[in-house]
Order: structure tokens, then sequence, then C-alpha cells
């Protein structure tokens, strides 16, 4: 049975290997960008008046074709020398004239993708995967004119990035539409460079909105779907309306032959303006936490928390001690209203949550054995839950965990989002039995990418009781990598 992928369309172009030591794949210092930051980006009201389909494309790209951009990336990674578990045998040394080599070797990835000028200082928004670890960065303006780029901040969750270049001028920019008042069957257009053609347009229309889950299962999704033609180079272009409004950023196609097959994923234009003003004023996203577990209601568990909806969020569980349980919530309560405004499931709830500001109460409104409760709650941080859910990890694992530090991942090859280095060790602990110690990185969980300490959290939280779990890990002593089989209590 042919099986369906989704792709994240930054476009490879040639791989190179170096024998050199890996080089940092850091951004500026945030504080620099903070410092002559914009004011922020707003979202415009969608445009009113008609619109003559017979014009609208051309003014469109017209419009918007000097705000869009072509980046080019380099992206260093080092890799497992393949020969090293021969480099040191006199036989093959001897026979196959192979020399001594370095146990690691430096791989040098180039790549391009889209962006869009969103300030005239140069600000250019993206996707994380074209820019979010490069370690160098040209930009390309409609103009033809090239400028080095440097990172701003990157945000792997929303998958978007800003970066910022010096172009000695004012530049022109994009302006965003309300990605909310978008309707499924409104025509739009793509602008981009798939496979590398630059100032590239296409149109179609919203296909779908509210798309979960379509990459990384813990990340913030909610994606417009559309059928407007991208391809691998078209990562971080812009999709807008007809009124020349930008209402989201592409991301990821589904394709099973790598190439447009009419499903195309966007990020709204209310989650990029939200990223991108974080990441231009702090250098990083800070999201709220309320401290809940949530999932969708389905038949079976409507009836069971006796309510007669399939819309809102079921309370799975409550951590103890978070802002949810001081607030009052229970387990079992269904979430219908977050500050207001109706939820209609849990994906939903999470992005509303995620961008509330850290210590702001707000109404969450409960169906309670059937009866409507209003509960106030003080939105709490994601440091307070690293803080608060260490327990969890400890308890089913047995270890403390933290990122890991830059030198570290440089060390190990880690992208900066990769991986959580153990720090303590229970020795009757399930990793403690397994043979763990301090210094080990934990970089995968059945298969699926860890990607911080919440990431983690988020993973062992999931596992039922008594589940059997294949650990991909680091031995920090060796610096092999390595599978780990074990139960979680």
């Amino acid at each position: 049975m042919n099986r369906q992928s989704f792709t994240r369309f930054t476009v490879p172009i040639v791989l190179i290997l170096l024998i050199v030591a890996c080089g940092s794949a850091q951004g500026p210092d945030a504080s620099k960008a903070a410092s002559t930051a914009p004011a922020l980006i707003r979202i415009e009201p969608k445009a009113a008046g008609a619109v003559d389909l017979s014009t609208a494309i051309v003014r469109v790209a017209k419009l918007a074709m000097p705000a869009v951009v072509y980046i080019e990336v380099t992206e260093s990674r080092e890799v497992e020398n393949p020969f090293g578990p021969f480099s040191n045998d006199p036989f093959f040394r001897r026979f196959f004239g192979i020399p001594k080599m370095p146990p690691k070797m430096k791989r040098e990835i180039q790549g391009l993708g889209s962006g869009m000028i969103i300030d005239e200082r140069g600000y250019i928004l993206t996707n994380y995967h074209v820019a979010g670890t490069a370690t160098k960065m040209e930009v390309t303006l409609a103009d033809g004119s090239k400028h080095p780029a440097t990172l701003v901040g990157g945000d792997p969750k929303t998958d978007l990035a800003v970066v910022r270049i010096s172009a000695g001028r004012s530049l022109p920019h994009v302006t965003f539409g309300d990605s909310d008042a978008v309707e499924v069957g409104e025509w739009v257009v793509a602008i981009g460079a798939p496979r590398a053609l630059e100032k590239s347009v296409t149109q179609g229309i919203v296909s779908a909105k509210h798309r979960m889950g379509i990459t990384d299962p813990n990340s913030y999704q909610d994606f417009l779907q559309a059928d407007a033609p991208i391809n691998p180079g078209n990562s971080g272009g812009p999709l807008l309306n007809l009124h020349g409004q930008v209402i989201g950023v592409n991301a990821a196609i589904a394709s099973q032959s790598g190439g447009f097959e009419g499903i195309g994923f966007t990020i709204p234009s209310r989650i990029a303006v939200y990223v991108a003003n974080a990441l231009i004023s702090h250098g990083k996203v800070e999201r709220g936490w309320l401290g809940v577990a949530i999932q969708n209601l389905t038949p079976e568990l409507a009836k069971k928390a006796n309510v007669n909806t399939l819309e809102g969020a079921l309370v799975a569980e409550v951590v103890k001690g978070g802002p949810a349980e001081k607030g009052g919530m229970k387990k079992n309560d269904v979430i219908i209203a977050y500050g207001g405004k109706e939820v209609s499931d849990a994906s939903s709830l999470r992005n509303e949550v995620a961008e509330t500001p850290i210590g702001k109460e707000m109404k969450v409104t409960v169906l309670r054995g059937g009866k409507k409760e209003d509960l106030f709650v003080r939105v709490g941080s994601l440091d307070e839950a690293a803080t608060v859910l260490a327990g969890v990890v400890k308890e089913r694992l047995g270890v403390d965990v933290r990122a890991p530090t830059s030198k570290e991942a440089e060390k190990y090859g880690l992208s900066a989002d990769q991986g959580v280095v153990v720090t303590r060790v229970d020795p009757k602990g399930t990793l403690g039995v397994a043979g763990f110690e301090v210094g080990d990185i934990i970089v995968a969980l059945n298969d699926q990418q860890v990607t911080g300490v919440e990431s983690l959290v988020d993973q062992v939280e999931a596992l039922p009781p008594k589940e059997r779990v294949s650990i991909l890990a680091i031995d920090a002593r060796t610096g092999n990598k390595g599978r780990v089989l074990v139960v979680v209590p």
C-alpha cells in the first residue's frame, strides 16, 4: 500500500565531506536584535470591496513580488566517519591504503528556500527548516542584489525563523491579513522559488483550515491547506489573499513523488505574526502553560463525561501544583471556552494557551457533570512547567535531564533543538538499571525525536503503563549512538 509522505521543502543542492572540526551554528545575540527591533508587526483587517478575478493575480504579484526573497543556506553537521572502524586496523590500512582518520567528519549541506521581508529595516520571515540551523545564509532580493543574513531567532515548534539583512536602504515589505477570516474555497496566490526558479507565482484555493498533526505531533500546528502549486524551494514564501495580504507562510506538502500533488500546508498568519514579533523582541518564543493533559472528545468520552457535544477539549489529567489545579480545574472537565472564545478541539486550545501572555488570568469555561462553570486560571510559563513536570521523567525513567549546551551539541553533532542530557541517575530506576550514566544524551523515544525537556516530558507522559520503549541515546564516554529497550512503569 502506498503511503503519503509529508515534506518540508528546502531544496538540497550538494553534499560536501570535509575532514575538519565542526563549526557552531548559533545565531547572533538576541539582545542585539531586540535593541533595534521595529514596531510590532500587525495583522490588518481583511480589505473590503469586490475583486476583479481577471486582474487580481497580476495585481497581487506586482504588489508582493518586491518583498519576496530567495535564501541560499549552508549548514554544517558533524557525522560519524564511515571509515572510522577500519582506520586503526593494520590489515585494512596496509592492503587498502586507508589512512589514519579522525572518528568524525564535517558535512556541509547547501540548500535553498524562500522568505518575505516583513519590515523596511531588513527583517525576513521564513521557515525554521530553511534557516534555523544554517551556519551561513545569503539572501537575494527581487532586484537581484545579494546580502549576507544573520539569524535573529528560530522556533522549531512552529517551523518559523526570522533572519536579518543590512541592505543600507529602506526595503519593501509585505502586509499581513487575518488568517482566521480566510474561508474555504477562497482564491489564494503563492510566491517563491520552487526548484530554484525565483519569482514563481502560482494560484489556487484554500482547501481546508485547521489541519493538525501534519509533521511533528508535539509542535504547535494549525495549518491552512491549499492547492496553489508549491514545490521544494517554496519553503518560507508567502500565501496571499487576492487583496495582496499575507495569510500564511508555506511550509510543507503531502506528496508520494516529492513534488506538488495538490496538497500544500501553510502556517497561518495569526501564528506567524505572533512568533515573528516574539523572535524580533526577545530572540525566542515564550509560551503559556495551563498544566493539563487534554484530548479530543469522542462519542464514548462525551458520554462518560456526561456532555452532549463533541466540541471542546477533555481534561485527561491535571498536573499537581500547576496553574489549572490552582484554578480549580478537575480531571474529566470539558473545556468549551477559553478567554471567552469557543474551543473546538484540543489542538486549538493548546495553541490559544501558548499565545497567552504569561501571568495573565484567563476565564476558562468548563462543563462538569453536564453543568457549565467558569474558572479563573493564571497562565504559567514553560519554565515553570519544566520544573513541575520534571517529576514525571524522574518518576518513570529515574533520571533528571536538561537541554544540551552549545558545546555539547557541537561535540556530538546535534542540532540546536535535539536531545536532552542526563544529569542524575537513580541506579534502581528504569534507565539506571539499563546502564545509563550522567552525561548520556537521550535523542529519541520509539523513533520520535526528543527536542528538549518539554518534548521528553510530553512523550513520557503519553506512554501507557508497562510500555516497552526503544530509546536512542548517545554514550557520553565513547560518543557512540545506540538503542536501548526498556519497560517504563
